[in-house]
């Protein structure tokens, strides 16, 4: 896998947590640092511990499903970046909830994250060098997670379903690359 196509798979990744740190930053009142860094931490470590939970799963039934892996990570891939769309389109006003602490945060990450789970077993039938891999999805998703507090604050929900749909849009592609790389359609 190229570092364009982890950087494109670390951004939609990310889109979920942006929205959310987006909805965060309305919020508040006042954005602070802290808010903004907490933000990073909890989306941006989830985001990085999916995918390598993922992964070690995946490394256990590689060997079963291998003529079939190409198959399964368009079909993930797919279904997750289609589910992103159908959320963005869907326009759903979610509760703004002030609190930035572990009882408000934590839900939120593992909910953000639960799709990284799913590229991580990915990964493992791409046979990607995992722990760069996640080290990269979960910095992109910190920074992402960090501006999208500030910007939610700033800007409101505006960019919050175009985050998703973008998001969406990124992860149906790179399924349908690697499926149209296996089948020997593409000639990169």
């Amino acid at each position: 896998m190229s570092f364009a196509e982890l950087f494109l798979i670390a951004v939609g990744l990310s889109m979920d947590a942006f929205a959310v740190s987006i909805c965060k930053g309305l919020s508040v009142s006042k954005v602070s640092l802290k808010h903004a860094g907490v933000a990073g931490i909890y989306f941006g470590g989830f985001q990085a511990l999916m995918p390598a939970i993922g992964f070690l799963l995946g490394c256990q039934f590689q060997a079963v499903i291998e003529r079939f892996d190409h198959w399964i990570a368009f079909v993930l891939l797919g279904i997750i970046g289609a589910n992103m769309m159908r959320e963005a389109k869907a326009g759903e006003v979610e509760e703004l909830n002030s609190s930035f602490g572990p009882g408000s945060m934590l839900p939120l990450a593992v909910a953000t994250s639960i799709d990284a789970l799913a590229v991580g077993v990915t990964f493992a039938f791409l046979k990607v060098h995992i722990l760069p891999a996640v080290l990269f999805i979960g910095c992109t998703t910190f920074v992402l997670s960090a501006v999208g507090v500030k910007i939610g604050n700033v800007f409101g929900a505006k960019y919050k379903s175009k985050a998703e749909l973008s998001g969406g849009i990124v992860l149906v592609l790179m399924g349908t690359k690697i499926l149209l790389e296996h089948l020997g359609l593409l000639p990169f």
